[in-house]
C-alpha cells in the first residue's frame, strides 16, 4: 500500500511539474528602443539626389567601370577577412544547435559496466557475508531532465538566436567594407594614374621649354638665368612622378591583400578601363529611415541588445528553484550464490527508479541577484550603443552627402581655372616668342597649369571616393551574398572532410527584416 501511495505521489508531481514547466519566462521580453531618425536627408532638395529611390544594391556598377565590377566580385569570393567571419556565422548556427538542445533532456546517456570485486576480509561486511569476491555486470540507459520551469533554456535560446543574427550582420558588415574599400583603393590608383600622365605630359612641355631657353641662351637672346630656372621647374615637375608611383603601386598591392592575392601585378585585372571612375549625375539615396534595415553594423548593435534582453531572463532563473526529472532502467546480475551473469537477462534482474527533484541555490542570493544587476547593465549598454549607432550612421551619410556635393561643385570651378591656365600658358608661350615677355611669365603658367590639372584630377577622385563613401555609409553591398555560401566551396570541402556539418553549410537566407530572434530554422 505504501509502494502504491508514494507512486500515486509521483505521478502527480510528475504531472504538476510537466503542465507548470514552461509557462513562466522570466526576464525582459525586448523591445526596439526608439531612436531619433529625420524624416528627410539635410540636403534631400538638391537636384542631384534622389532622396525618394532606392539605392543600388550593387553600387558600385554605377561607376560603369568593368575592371571595378571584376574586382568587387574576385573580393567577393576571394577576401580572407571575409571568409572568416563566414567561418564565424557557421560557428554561431553551431551554437544555436547546442542552445536548442539545452530545451531536452539535457543528460541521455547508456550505461554498462564489467566489475571483478574483491571485497576485504577484515571490513565491516566480513563479519556479515563469507563472499569476498564476485563479478558484477550492469547494463542500463539514464536520463534527466531540467524543466524549463523559469525559462532559462528559452531565454537561451533566444540569446542564441541573436547572436546567429549579429554574427551574420557582422559577416554583412565586413561585406559592406569589403566593397568600399576595394572601389577606395581602385580609385585611389586610377587617380594617382592620371596625375602621373599629368605630371609626365607637364614634364614634356618643360622640357621643350628648356630646350628653347637654351637655344636662345646659346644665340645670345636671353641670360643664363632663363636656363636654370627653366630646369628648377622641370626637376621640380619630375620630382613628383616617384611620390605618384608610389601611391599607384601601394593601392595596387592594397587591392591584391583584399582580394586574397600576394602583392605583384594587377594589369589583368585592370584591363578594360582606365581614367578615373565618373559619378552619375543623380545619386540615389533614399530616406533616413532605411538605415535601420540597410545598415548592418546598425542591425548588428540591435541584435547583441536583444541577446543581452535574454540573457537576463537567464541569469534570473538561477534565483528560483530548478526542477528535474531524473531517471534510471537497467540490468544488473553478479556470479554470487545460485546468481550467475547469465541471469541478467532475466526479467526480475531488473532495476529502476524515476522521479522529481529539486536545486536551489539558496544561500547564493547576493552572487545571483548581482549577476542579474550585471547582465542588466550590459543590456542598458546594449540599448544606448545600439541609439548612438543610429545617430553616427545619419552623420556618416551627411558627411559623405556634402563631401559628394561640394567636391562636385569644387570640380566644376576647377576646371574653369584649368581651361584658363591653359589659355594663360599659351599666351605666354607666344608672347615670349614675339619678345614681348620675359621667360619668367612662361615659367609661371606652366607652373599654374600642372597645380590646377593635378588639383582637378585629385578633386575627380575625391568625388569618386565621396561617392563610395556615401553608399558605405548608407549601407550598400552586404545584398550580393543573398542566397550565397558563406564561405567558399574549398572552405567548406575542407570543413565537411572534417567535420559532419550536416546542413549548416548551407546558404544564409536570413534577410536583414527578419526580426530579433528569428533566425531559428529547424535544420540548423
Amino acid at each position: 500500500m505504501e509502494s502504491h501511495g508514494g507512486r500515486r505521489v509521483c505521478r502527480w508531481m510528475l504531472a504538476v511539474m510537466l503542465a507548470l514547466g514552461g509557462c513562466a519566462k522570466l526576464g525582459p521580453d525586448y523591445q526596439r528602443p526608439a531612436v531619433a531618425v529625420e524624416p528627410a536627408w539635410s540636403l534631400a532638395a538638391d537636384p542631384r539626389l534622389a532622396a525618394q529611390a532606392d539605392p543600388p544594391k550593387w553600387w558600385w556598377r554605377v561607376f560603369k567601370d568593368p575592371a571595378l565590377d571584376r574586382l568587387v566580385a574576385a573580393a567577393y569570393r576571394q577576401n580572407l577577412p571575409l571568409q572568416v567571419a563566414g567561418v564565424r556565422v557557421l560557428e554561431a548556427r553551431a551554437q544555436l544547435g547546442v542552445a536548442i538542445g539545452g530545451f531536452y533532456p539535457q543528460s541521455q546517456q547508456a550505461l554498462g559496466s564489467l566489475q571483478y570485486n574483491q571485497l576485504s576480509q577484515r571490513a565491516v561486511q566480513s563479519a556479515f557475508s563469507h563472499i569476498f569476491n564476485y563479478t558484477q555486470a550492469q547494463l542500463g540507459l539514464g536520463a534527466s531532465w531540467e524543466l524549463d520551469f523559469w525559462g532559462r533554456f528559452r531565454r537561451a535560446i533566444e540569446a542564441a538566436d541573436n547572436d546567429l543574427l549579429a554574427n551574420l550582420a557582422t559577416y554583412d558588415n565586413a561585406l559592406v567594407s569589403l566593397t568600399a574599400d576595394v572601389a577606395n583603393d581602385y580609385v585611389l590608383l586610377r587617380t594617382a594614374q592620371s596625375r602621373l600622365d599629368i605630371a609626365r605630359r607637364n614634364v614634356d612641355t618643360q622640357r621643350e621649354s628648356l630646350r628653347i631657353a637654351e637655344i636662345r641662351f646659346e644665340g645670345g637672346t636671353t641670360s643664363q638665368r632663363d636656363v636654370e630656372q627653366a630646369r628648377t621647374v622641370l626637376a621640380s615637375t619630375e620630382a613628383l612622378i616617384p611620390a605618384l608611383e608610389i601611391i599607384e603601386r601601394q593601392a595596387a598591392n592594397a587591392l591584391g591583400v583584399l582580394l586574397g592575392m600576394p602583392p605583384g601585378d594587377m594589369s589583368r585585372w585592370l584591363a578594360g578601363s582606365s581614367g578615373i571612375p565618373v559619378a552619375p549625375p543623380v545619386v540615389a539615396v533614399g530616406i533616413p529611415n532605411d538605415l535601420l534595415r540597410r545598415r548592418p553594423d546598425v542591425r548588428l548593435a540591435e541584435f547583441q541588445a536583444a541577446s543581452a534582453s535574454a540573457q537576463i531572463g537567464v541569469a534570473k532563473a538561477d534565483l528560483y528553484p530548478a526542477f528535474s526529472l531524473t531517471g534510471q532502467f537497467g540490468v544488473l546480475a553478479a556470479d554470487v550464490g545460485k546468481v550467475s551473469l547469465s541471469d541478467m537477462f532475466d526479467w526480475r534482474a531488473r532495476f529502476g527508479s524515476v522521479g522529481p527533484t529539486l536545486r536551489w541555490n539558496i544561500f547564493n542570493y547576493g552572487q545571483i541577484t548581482n549577476r542579474v544587476r550585471a547582465q542588466d547593465a550590459r543590456f542598458q549598454a546594449a540599448l544606448l550603443q545600439y541609439q548612438n549607432t543610429v545617430l553616427t550612421a545619419q552623420r556618416e551619410v551627411e558627411d559623405q552627402l556634402i563631401a559628394f556635393l561640394k567636391s562636385a561643385d569644387r570640380a566644376r570651378l576647377l576646371a574653369e581655372s584649368t581651361e584658363a591656365a591653359g589659355r594663360s600658358l599659351d599666351l605666354a608661350v607666344l608672347q615670349y616668342r614675339q619678345g614681348i615677355t620675359d621667360f619668367t611669365t612662361v615659367l609661371t603658367a606652366q607652373q599654374a597649369v600642372l597645380s590646377a590639372q593635378d588639383t582637378l584630377a585629385n578633386t575627380l577622385g575625391d568625388i569618386a571616393r565621396a561617392l563610395v563613401g556615401v553608399y558605405r555609409a548608407l549601407g550598400g553591398g552586404w545584398q550580393i551574398r543573398e542566397y550565397n555560401d558563406l564561405v567558399p566551396p574549398t572552405v567548406r570541402q575542407a570543413m565537411a572532410e572534417r567535420t559532419d556539418w550536416g546542413r549548416l553549410l548551407a546558404p544564409a537566407n536570413v534577410l536583414p527584416d527578419a526580426a530579433p530572434g528569428s533566425a531559428r530554422l529547424p535544420d540548423w
